[in-house]
């Protein structure tokens, strides 16, 4: 029966980066996967580029956060975003930065920032199983046990980074909050968040596109970001953000255009007057776009009553959208909810009912925005849950 000072269970982010914090510390440390390779989920993230951060500040990374995000002030105070992108660029892997402080790997691939991950646990000395699936784990006296089908291990150290229950495909089970149950803890309510929302709305000759920088609203919350009109509905930053807002029933508003007001518009479409309406329009948006807003119209601006004026506007500036649902938490990219917060220690991430249990990632109750900040969460978690807190 092999003795571990360290095992962490879940070869995620989180896993991987308290894999080497824990080594790194001179710690001998095993890290257990279940799937054949690590970072199966860190592979889709990004559209497979991989948005390994975010650049902003304190403070963006918070609003980035909006599940709980504030309990991680103590683990940013110890890594943060550009401790993330001193070390990624200190192994060797080239960043660049997009819109919206994004980072990515200049290769564009998410098998770079994987494979840097793994160079470095081998590097410091840390043991890594894949195709290796837990079965239980028990504390006896003051270590702890566990089996899988074939072996038993024991450790002085457990970390558990095996994610939330969203896209279980690339086996996020929920097998941590069964862990954490088995130790006493409460686990808050489950659900989908940053889903793609499904609309009962004309979309097939929307379907595909996407657009940068619109203004999605629902009652007072108004997020400008990137949008994609897919075949089910609404995808894309500014949805996914939305939909911890809404549960289906409800009307959005769609802005193509908020950086111009309703009187540039008007002053805009006046200049335009000779031109076919949907030629004026495709100065401002994609043609397809143009071509949809464009179709119950007379064919020239210079045509349109003042009524009809009035309704192109307000299509542009205010498209209503009924929400019929949210995609379930099996194509959510992010799970709400997980351990509940209460009782992890926030400087140390160690389980405040059993000592020597650590929690990382997004199988504790935090859930953040796409663009970088769950990566964020769930690295800098690790970190702090893999180093030793004296």
């Amino acid at each position: 029966m092999a003795h571990f000072e360290t095992i962490v269970i879940g070869g995620g982010p989180a896993g991987m980066m308290a894999t080497i914090a824990s080594s790194f510390y001179g710690q001998k440390t095993l890290l257990i996967e279940k799937n054949r390779k690590l970072g199966k989920k860190l592979a889709g993230t990004g559209g497979g580029r991989c948005n390994v951060t975010n650049n902003g500040n304190l403070d963006d990374l918070i609003a980035g956060i909006p599940g709980n995000g504030r309990f991680l002030y103590s683990v940013f105070s110890q890594f943060d975003n550009h401790d993330i992108i001193n070390f990624f660029t200190e192994n060797g892997v080239a960043l660049k930065v997009e819109d919206h402080g994004r980072v990515f790997p200049k290769s564009d691939k998410s098998r770079t920032i994987i494979e840097a991950l793994e160079k470095k646990i081998q590097e410091l000395g840390g043991q890594v199983l894949t195709q290796t699936e837990i079965v239980s784990v028990k504390k006896v006296e003051d270590h702890f046990l566990l089996k899988s089908a074939e072996q038993t291990w024991t450790c002085d150290k457990l970390i558990v980074t095996t994610g939330g229950k969203s896209y279980p495909s690339t086996g996020s089970t929920g097998f941590g909050h069964d862990i954490a149950r088995h130790f006493k803890h409460t686990i808050t309510p489950l659900e989908a968040a940053e889903s793609p929302l499904l609309t009962d709305f004309p979309h097939k000759a929307l379907q595909g596109i996407s657009l940068d920088d619109i203004c999605l609203s629902y009652d007072k919350h108004h997020i400008t970001h990137d949008l994609l009109f897919t075949h089910f509905g609404l995808s894309g930053p500014a949805a996914l953000r939305l939909s911890s807002f809404v549960q289906g029933g409800e009307t959005l508003s769609l802005d193509f255009l908020p950086h111009l007001t309703q009187k540039e518009l008007a002053n805009f479409l006046q200049q335009e007057r000779e031109k076919s309406l949907k030629n004026a329009l495709k100065l401002l948006l994609p043609e397809r776009v143009a071509d949809f807003l464009s179709q119950d119209f007379p064919e020239k601006v210079k045509q349109l009553t003042e009524q009809e004026l009035d309704k192109i506007i307000s299509l542009i500036k205010e498209l209503p959208i009924p929400v019929t649902g949210k995609m379930s938490l099996a194509k959510s990219f992010v799970t709400k909810g997980g351990v509940d917060l209460k009782e992890i220690n926030p400087k140390t991430l160690e389980s405040k009912l059993i000592s020597g249990l650590h929690f990382a990632g997004e199988v504790m109750d935090i859930n953040a925005h796409t663009g970088g900040f769950n990566i964020t969460s769930a690295l800098c978690t690790g970190w702090v849950a893999g180093s030793p807190h004296y």
